[in-house]
């Protein structure tokens, strides 16, 4: 099912968003997704294919729709929603995406989701601590990252603001900055290795 601005979805649902540029979809996504759903409490994840990541080259990105598809075809649960919700907005960076999506949604409960790699990767990004300050932020476990993760520049930052597991489904309802670290039988699946399997079959431009 296809979300919209527009759609009537929003008021009062909590909600986890996954942003990537799915290049391809893959287990690891569907696996974050299912573990923020459980943990969380969550009624929905939005999957939010990024038109193009700031952080990636242009080069060997395949295109949108192409990325789209692939995140339908891996989603395959009632509660993943695929979408173009940065299309939709015209944003490009998340924090932008975040702050325009509560703004259009005061009654709904965000939180952001990523996996542990990408928490060292954070304060990279665009605005992070604006990020941190607008949602709270669930970090699942990924193979190999939940030492480094734990131990990151914004896991350390935000030392004060972290919940104990046990309590993870509070997290939505939270006055930001808070977050959670997840471990729950974490995918050992990445997008450049699912790439590297496809060979030719993955197009890119």
């Amino acid at each position: 099912m296809a979300v919209t601005l527009g759609s009537g979805l929003l008021k009062g649902l909590r909600i986890g968003l996954l942003g990537g540029s799915f290049n391809p979809a893959h287990d690891a996504h569907r696996h974050i997704s299912l573990v923020a759903l459980r943990h969380l409490n969550l009624h929905q994840v939005w999957w939010l294919v990024s038109p193009q990541n700031p952080l990636k080259s242009e080069r060997g990105m395949a295109p949108f729709e192409q990325r789209m598809q692939s995140a339908r075809d891996m989603a395959q649960h009632p509660a993943i929603r695929v979408t173009d919700m940065e299309t939709q907005l015209g944003t490009r960076y998340t924090a932008d995406t975040v702050r325009a999506l509560t703004r259009r949604a005061p009654a709904t409960h965000f939180v952001w989701l990523m996996g542990a790699d990408n928490l060292l990767s954070f304060p990279r990004w665009h605005q992070w601590t604006r990020l941190m300050h607008s949602v709270p932020v669930a970090v699942i476990a990924r193979p190999g990252y939940s030492l480094k993760a734990r131990l990151s520049h914004a896991a350390t930052r935000y030392a004060h603001s972290q919940y104990c597991v046990e309590a993870a489904a509070h997290l939505p309802g939270a006055k930001p900055p808070a977050w959670v670290f997840i471990e729950d039988q974490p995918n050992t699946l990445s997008s450049t290795r699912l790439r590297q399997e496809l060979g030719a079959q993955w197009h890119t431009d």
